[in-house]
């Protein structure tokens, strides 16, 4: 029997990309995961009806993660309906690129508010389920863009390296509680977060990775699975790349 067996797990934007597996990931573990989402009705629906009989333990909720009235009612209904909360996953996150001179106020804000606010939110209230039980794993979502600063990804750059500063504080507040705050740092890893890249950008990019090759969903779930597991019950505060060699 895995050590996450009916365990309860929240991933948010688990329904797509990283997100997705990462679901699949604790799925498989016997978990039972509440995958939120934002928008697209018919792909969350057709993530669930192709797992097969891994879909009975999954749940699809939708809201915003970065308003708190939304993020409220789904930790009352959580409440409601489930026993508890073990595991959250902070993963919902967004790209609008530009050159910092030229980006629209309207898009450092929506990178801001689903990327860290989200994150803020989610663990704001995820606190307090965890400390019932005097434990809990919350894992970010970051990005090795947060270190490395890729041109016309301010927004994002800052919202990925505010998570890590946040996990930092966080964990010292909640490490006697038995909450453990972590990040993964995924370099350029196969997802829909891609599609925009050009030819000659993807080659650019994978030119610069020493693998020489991009990174996949499968590979960053690993790295989460590990964080949320017994086996890094002393890990906390930290953050693990999974970039390739970037």
């Amino acid at each position: 029997m895995s050590t996450l067996e009916q365990k309860i797990v929240v991933v948010t934007g688990g329904t797509r990309g990283i997100g997705a597996s990462v679901t699949k990931k604790f799925l498989g573990e016997g978990a039972r995961v509440i995958a939120t989402y934002l928008r697209n009705d018919e792909a969350a629906k057709t993530f669930k009806n192709n797992l097969g009989d891994l879909a009975k333990n999954l749940e699809l909720r939708k809201f915003d993660v970065g308003l708190d009235e939304e993020v409220k009612k789904f930790y009352q209904w959580l409440e409601e309906n489930y026993q508890g909360l073990s595991i959250l996953v902070n993963n919902s996150g967004i790209r609008k690129d530009n050159a910092m001179a030229l980006m629209p106020t309207a898009d450092w804000d929506a990178v801001l508010n689903t990327n860290l606010r989200g994150a803020f939110l989610m663990s704001k209230y995820a606190v307090p389920l965890m400390m019932g039980k005097r434990f809990g794993r919350i894992i970010n979502m970051s990005s090795v863009g947060g270190d490395i600063g890729l041109v016309g990804q301010a927004n994002y750059a800052a919202s990925k390296a505010g998570m890590v500063a946040m996990a930092k504080v966080l964990s010292k507040e909640v490490a006697r509680k038995g909450i453990t705050v972590n990040n993964v740092c995924p370099g350029f890893i196969e997802t829909e977060l891609l599609l925009d890249l050009t030819a000659d950008q993807k080659k650019e990019y994978s030119s610069q990775v020493p693998m020489r090759r991009f990174g996949t969903g499968d590979e960053v779930a690993a790295a989460v699975f590990f964080l949320a597991s017994e086996a890094a019950s002393y890990i906390t505060g930290s953050t693990i790349e999974v970039d390739g060699g970037l």
